[in-house]
């Protein structure tokens, strides 16, 4: 199995892919200590945050393999090029751009393609995107996923956008693979507050949440 194809089962595996913002690295790899207690490995950097590039590598050096570091809110082959070389495991992009996933693939990394509408989920499929981000998700629902893979159920699908402890279960019913969560795992609060237990808490719980939902489809 390439290492890619390994990304993608780890991205997969727990359900749940942290999508995280924070103001610098020690508050990043706080936050990503809490998340790993939790259960959660899939961290996703997002391009937002400040000196991302510099958290990315320094994250990568201070985890290792315990967690899965991947970049977030790519947007073009320069971002890519970027990233790549900050030694992030993947890339996380809302929109679809071939070059993206071609240089990507060139390393062996996976890349997370953005689409809306089943054409661009189709395209950025058959590009090669290892799985899609459908964006912004949180407009349309599960049931939007639904309808989706209906009539292509191969599709590979994570939303991104509208995913909580109270949602979470139903995204996994509708087909998702695996599940983008921002605010509602990495709270503003908790954040702020350098709550960490409750980061902890809250991973553990969407973990369980996934689990108990994809037991209940077998």
């Amino acid at each position: 199995m390439s290492k890619r194809q390994q990304t993608v089962e780890r991205l997969c595996e727990k359900g749940i892919v942290a999508v995280v913002r924070a103001p610098s690295s020690e508050a990043l790899k706080e936050v990503a200590e809490a998340l790993l207690a939790g259960g959660v490995d899939c961290i996703e950097i997002t391009m937002t945050t400040p000196n991302a590039t510099g958290v990315i590598a320094d994250c990568r050096k201070t985890f290792g393999d315990r967690a899965n570091i991947g970049a977030g809110s790519v947007l073009d082959a320069r971002m890519a090029q970027e990233v790549i070389d900050a030694g992030a495991q993947y890339l996380i992009s809302p929109i679809f751009n071939p070059e993206i996933i071609a240089l990507g693939h060139t390393v062996d990394l996976p890349v997370v393609a953005g689409a809306l509408t089943p054409t661009e989920i189709l395209n950025a499929t058959h590009a090669g995107a290892d799985l899609v981000k459908v964006f912004p998700g949180g407009q349309f629902g599960p049931a939007y996923f639904k309808d989706v893979l209906a009539p292509m159920p191969h599709l590979k699908l994570t939303p991104t956008g509208g995913v909580d402890l109270t949602t979470a279960a139903d995204w996994i019913r509708a087909g998702a693979v695996t599940l983008g969560v921002g605010s509602a795992l990495v709270t503003k609060k908790a954040l702020a507050e350098k709550n960490f237990a409750e980061i902890e808490r809250l991973a553990r719980e969407f973990v369980r949440i996934v689990a108990e939902a994809r037991a209940a489809r077998k």
